[in-house]
């Protein structure tokens, strides 16, 4: 009886410990994306180290009526032009509101970020996505990013 509460006990300490674990992970996740959205909304320049450097890029281009296509870009084309974009962006005060944040695991030390976005001056919101790997250094980065847009002029690169 005396081993068999044990086991249990250890058990349930194993699984409590892991389940802390998870959470703090998770919540490490979560500040990361925070700090990308203050990054990204005051122009850091910081921004540009937080994506792994073979992040998959989506863009997710909403026609008009209403369906999608998707634009593939890679981490250094990505950065390229987010750096050209930024001084217009400043200029217009530009930033993007995030709602709806949910942080999900989807596989070791990998968390998926879900919101939605509303661009400065619209009324409309667009779906996001990220997902963040915390790497061996402890360092989280983006591996992946899908955003919606309604800038059609990215539909001649789109497959």
């Amino acid at each position: 009886m005396k081993k068999l509460l044990s086991i249990f006990i250890l058990f349930t300490l194993f699984v409590f410990t892991g389940l802390k674990a998870n959470a703090n992970e998770a919540s490490e996740a979560e500040a990361f994306f925070n700090n990308y959205v203050q990054a990204a909304n005051s122009y850091n320049p910081s921004i540009t180290s937080m994506y792994s450097p073979s992040a998959k890029i989506i863009r997710q281009v909403v026609k008009p009526n209403g369906t999608t296509a998707n634009v593939y870009t890679n981490t250094a084309t990505y950065i390229k032009q987010m750096k050209l974009s930024q001084g217009t962006a400043k200029l217009r005060h530009y930033k993007n509101y995030y709602s709806n944040v949910s942080v999900t695991k989807v596989g070791n030390d990998k968390y998926k970020i879900s919101s939605l976005r509303q661009p400065t001056g619209e009324s409309y919101k667009l779906k996001t996505y990220m997902i963040v790997e915390k790497q061996s250094n402890e360092k989280w980065l983006i591996v992946e990013e899908m955003m919606q847009t309604k800038v059609q002029a990215l539909l001649r690169y789109a497959k």
